[in-house]
């Protein structure tokens, strides 16, 4: 067991998260796509001095490859920001109100204004060797089970291009996401371990998705790792987008440091990229100061004081799913999922005599089930189509038992005929079981199975076999 406290562990977090927005410079769609690119833009890069007068050892490093860059772009999609050919447009206002959302769920203070910089990226995924960052909060924390984790700083920057592939020669960028806003948080070294960094993370991811303006999805949020210890430089690992990686890959660098202290090979600060199996290994060296440079190109963006004060905070996730299981009697699981869903507590409001666990099963577990089951396409149903089944229900028209299948009828935009679904009553259903007893030498899951093929979508099949055991 490893004493972290004893061995010297500083332990700092970078939480990168794309904004569910337009690019942050230019009107273009945030939309990801795999189709063919309509065309290809063949770059090199060279390294340049940053505010200091200095090349940055990390643009230096990548500079010295010496490699070709491949940029695929779309006619409708793309636009000459993204290809560095003509200057960044305005700011994007929503991604700044999201940004300070963001900051003051954080408890942060959000500054005067917002300088934009250019930070030195020669590897590529930048078409003009630079992403572009400006710094927006300041002094934050969020508490956790073992004490307050600091917030450093909240950036508001550009995500960079996706890379396709790569040879010892040259990379190909796909040009769809470069531009798409982000919010960098940073935290100060206030990690106690593995498990203190996990739980962290996975509180500022909780706070960031609360807004409801986030991507979801592999790749939108990604967790850098800045860690040492006493007798080791800050190494900075990249690359995590699974959270549950953090905490072994963390043991593994703190093992890898200690055997190097051991063996007397330290190195100097590094940046290192998060393997599968938890390992790292060498991408850059740690860059400096010298990485950073104004922005021309853009102006400085005030940040009124009414604008800070006009931005409402959203109740928190956890929150959220701790009232959804109070007020609506929902387990942990249902109120999880359905917390995203902005209609859930409206249709409660609009169906009266519908248990509000029914309606957050129909807009979660029962649409999942078509999607995945029967393979149906759940994007063709809209709001309107689902409270018009929910309204049958809430009319006693149908039993909740129907709803999976006039959802499918919609979906498949059939005819709907309310005579095949009305409930039957208890009383028919009642001699009909007696009628079934006769036969002595059935169970009654046999008659169960029997009448749900009479029954189905017309009883609810709790009820049933309480009326058959009655029976």
């Amino acid at each position: 067991m490893i004493d972290y406290k004893k061995i010297g562990f500083k332990c700092g977090l970078e939480i990168h998260q794309r904004l569910q927005t337009h690019k942050l410079f230019c009107n273009c769609p945030s939309l990801l796509r795999d189709d063919k690119p309509s065309f290809t833009i063949k770059r090199k890069l060279r390294a340049v001095a940053g505010e200091s007068g200095e090349v940055d050892i990390a643009a230096k490093h990548e500079h010295e490859k010496d490699l070709e860059f491949f940029y695929e772009g779309y006619s409708d999609t793309t636009c000459l920001v993204e290809l560095d050919e003509t200057p960044p447009e305005s700011l994007n206002q929503e991604a700044l109100k999201i940004v300070i959302q963001i900051a003051l769920l954080l408890n942060c203070k959000v500054l005067d204004e917002i300088i934009f910089m250019r930070k030195t990226v020669i590897d590529g995924s930048n078409t003009s060797g630079f992403q572009r960052t400006g710094l927006l909060a300041v002094n934050g924390y969020i508490e956790t089970t073992k004490g307050r984790v600091r917030i450093a700083t909240i950036n508001l920057e550009e995500e960079a291009a996706k890379n396709i592939k790569e040879t010892n020669n040259n990379r190909i960028w796909r040009l769809d996401r470069l531009g798409i806003p982000l919010v960098e948080i940073q935290t100060d070294a206030d990690i106690k371990d593995p498990e203190h960094a996990k739980e962290a993370a996975e509180k500022i991811g909780m706070l960031v998705r609360s807004t409801g303006k986030v991507m979801r999805g592999i790749g939108s949020i990604r967790q850098d790792v800045n860690l040492s210890i006493e007798g080791h430089p800050r190494i900075e690992i990249k690359g995590f987008q699974d959270i549950r990686a953090l905490t072994k890959t963390i043991e593994y660098e703190v093992f890898r440091q200690e055997q190097l202290i051991k063996d007397n090979k330290v190195s100097k600060g590094e940046v290192r990229k998060a393997n599968p199996d938890f390992t790292t290994s060498f991408l850059r060296p740690l860059p400096g100061s010298a990485r950073l440079y104004p922005e021309t190109d853009l102006p400085i963006y005030k940040i009124p004081r009414s604008l800070v004060k006009s931005i409402d905070l959203p109740e928190p996730i956890n929150d959220k799913i701790k009232r959804f299981e109070k007020q609506y009697s929902l387990s942990k699981d249902l109120a999880s999922l359905i917390i995203d869903n902005t209609n859930f507590e409206n249709l409660i409001k609009k169906f009266k005599n519908i248990s509000p666990s029914i309606i957050a099963q129909t807009l979660t577990l029962t649409l999942k089930d078509l999607e995945t089951r029967l393979d149906l396409d759940i994007s063709r149903l809209n709001d309107l189509d689902i409270e018009e089944i929910l309204s049958y229900l809430d009319e006693n028209k149908i039993s909740k038992e129907a709803i999976p299948e006039l959802l499918t009828k919609k979906i498949k935009n059939e005819k709907i005929n309310l005579d095949h679904f009305k409930t039957a009553s208890e009383q028919e259903v009642l001699n009909k079981i007696k009628e079934l007893k006769k036969d002595k030498s059935l169970t009654d899951n046999a008659i169960m199975g029997m009448l749900m093929k009479e029954y189905r979508g017309k009883i609810d099949g709790k009820r049933l076999m309480e009326l058959i055991k009655k029976g």
